[in-house]
C-alpha cells in the first residue's frame, strides 16, 4: 500500500458532536491535559468510562494508543519493519480476510462513493494481513475485520496496524490462538457473573449455555452494533478496562432484559438462546457501561461462584490485561501467547489420554487407568510433551493392556 497517499477522512460526522456544550469543551480540555501530563493513563481510563467517553475521534486518535500502552507514532518493539511486510510470507488465513473484508464497511461509512468505499477496504486489507504477517503466530478468526474496521476509521491506515497489533497480542490474545478453548473460558465467567448478581434469573437460564455471547463478546460487540458512534463509543470504555470487563458487559445486557427473558419457559433454551444472542436495540449505553462498572465492583472476578475465576489460566487476557498495558510489551505478548499455547496442548494430550483409557478401561481396569492418567498429569505439568513422555507412555501403555 502507498502510504503516500490522503488519509481517507474518518466519518467523524457520525461521532457526537456537542462541541458547543461547556461541559463537553471542558472534559475535552481535561483529556488533552491528561495525554500531556506522561500521559497520565488512570485519569485518561476515567475520562474514557465516564458519560460520552472519549467524545470525538480527533480526540480518540491521542487516547487510544494511551490505553493500548505506546505512543504514535509506533515502531514497535518486536515488530518487524513496517515499510517491508509486504515481502513477508503469506499467512495462511489471508483468503478467509479477503473474503471478510469484501463483506465489510455495511453500516458505516455512511454514504460513501464507490471509489472510497473501494479504498477502505483495501486499506482495511493491508492492515489486517500487515498485522497477521508481522505475528504468523496469531489465528485469524472471523469478525476480526469488524473489530479492525474501527480502528481503521478511527486512527486512519498509517497508525490502525500498530494499535490492532498491540491489541491483537495483548487485548484478544485468546481469541487468536489454535483453539477455540481460551475464548470460551470468557463464556463461562457469565453464568457465574449472573449467580452473583441475579440468582434466579440464573436459575432460569440454567438449562441455555452461556454460546450465545460468543459473537458479541469475540468481537468486541463491532459484529453486533451498526451505529459507528455507537462502537467507538463502547471502545474508549472497553480498551480503558480489563479484558473481563466485556463479560461483564454482556452479563449487564442479560440482567436488563430480565422481565423479558422470564417470559421464556426455562425449558425452551433453544428460544431464550435466539433471543439473546442478539443485542435489543436501541442500546442506552451509558447506563449499560454504568451498571456495568456497578456490577464488577460489587462482585469483581475473585468473588464470583463456583472457583470460576481460578479455573482461568494465568496466561488469559482475562488476567494479565487487569493493569493497564502500559507495562506490557509485544514481546510479552508473544511469550504469554506461545506459554498459552503449550497449555492448550497439555490439556489436549490429557484429554485424549483420557478418552483412550476410556475407551479401554475394562482390560486396563480402574487402578491402572488412575495410574496412567497420574503420570499423564505429572510429565503435562512438568512440560514434557515431547517424544521421551510420548515413549514412555505407549510403554505404560503396552504394560497395563497386556497385564
Amino acid at each position: 500500500m502507498d502510504h503516500t497517499e490522503a488519509r481517507t477522512p474518518s466519518p467523524a460526522s457520525e461521532t457526537p458532536q456537542a462541541h458547543t456544550s461547556p461541559a463537553i469543551r471542558a472534559k475535552i480540555d481535561r483529556i488533552r491535559k491528561a495525554c500531556e501530563e506522561g500521559p497520565d493513563v488512570e485519569a485518561l481510563i476515567d475520562l474514557a468510562t465516564s458519560k460520552d467517553g472519549l467524545v470525538d475521534d480527533e480526540v480518540r486518535r491521542k487516547v487510544w494508543p494511551a490505553l493500548l500502552g505506546y505512543t504514535l507514532p509506533a515502531k514497535s518493539e518486536g515488530s518487524p519493519d513496517r515499510a517491508g511486510w509486504q515481502s513477508l510470507p503469506r499467512h495462511q488465513d489471508e483468503d478467509q480476510v479477503r473474503l471478510d473484508v469484501d463483506r465489510s464497511f455495511i453500516y458505516y461509512p455512511k454514504n460513501e462513493t464507490e471509489p472510497r468505499l473501494d479504498r477502505r477496504k483495501k486499506e482495511l486489507s493491508a492492515v489486517i494481513t500487515e498485522v497477521l504477517r508481522s505475528y504468523p503466530m496469531l489465528s485469524y478468526f472471523q469478525g476480526f475485520h469488524d473489530i479492525a474496521q474501527v480502528f481503521l476509521l478511527v486512527l486512519g491506515v498509517d497508525d490502525a496496524a500498530a494499535a490492532v497489533s498491540r491489541l491483537s497480542l495483548l487485548r484478544i490474545r485468546d481469541f487468536m490462538l489454535p483453539s477455540l478453548s481460551p475464548s470460551l473460558a470468557h463464556l463461562r465467567l457469565l453464568p457465574s457473573i449472573l449467580h452473583a448478581a441475579d440468582t434466579k434469573l440464573f436459575h432460569h437460564l440454567s438449562q441455555t449455555q452461556p454460546f450465545f455471547a460468543l459473537a458479541a463478546t469475540l468481537t468486541l460487540y463491532a459484529h453486533d452494533i451498526q451505529e459507528y458512534g455507537d462502537i467507538a463509543r463502547l471502545f474508549d470504555f472497553l480498551l480503558a478496562h480489563g479484558a473481563v470487563v466485556s463479560v461483564y458487559f454482556f452479563a449487564v445486557i442479560v440482567l436488563s432484559r430480565r422481565e423479558e427473558l422470564f417470559d421464556i419457559p426455562a425449558d425452551e433454551p433453544e428460544m431464550l438462546h435466539s433471543v439473546l444472542s442478539k443485542l435489543p436495540k436501541p442500546l442506552d449505553l451509558e447506563a449499560l457501561i454504568a451498571k456495568t462498572m456497578e456490577l464488577y465492583e460489587k462482585f469483581p472476578p475473585e468473588r464470583l461462584p463456583f472457583r470460576a475465576w481460578a479455573r482461568i489460566s494465568p496466561f488469559s487476557v482475562l488476567k494479565t490485561t487487569r493493569a493497564n498495558l502500559c507495562q506490557q510489551t509485544l514481546n510479552d505478548g508473544i511469550e504469554l501467547f506461545e506459554k498459552q499455547a503449550a497449555q492448550l496442548r497439555r490439556e489436549q494430550m490429557l484429554e485424549q489420554a483420557k478418552a483412550a483409557l476410556w475407551k479401554h478401561r475394562r482390560p486396563i481396569g480402574r487402578v491402572g487407568i488412575a495410574v496412567i492418567i497420574g503420570m499423564v498429569a505429572f510429565w503435562l505439568r512438568r512440560g514434557d510433551v515431547g517424544s521421551h513422555a510420548a515413549i514412555t507412555l505407549r510403554t505404560m501403555w503396552e504394560y497395563f493392556r497386556t497385564s
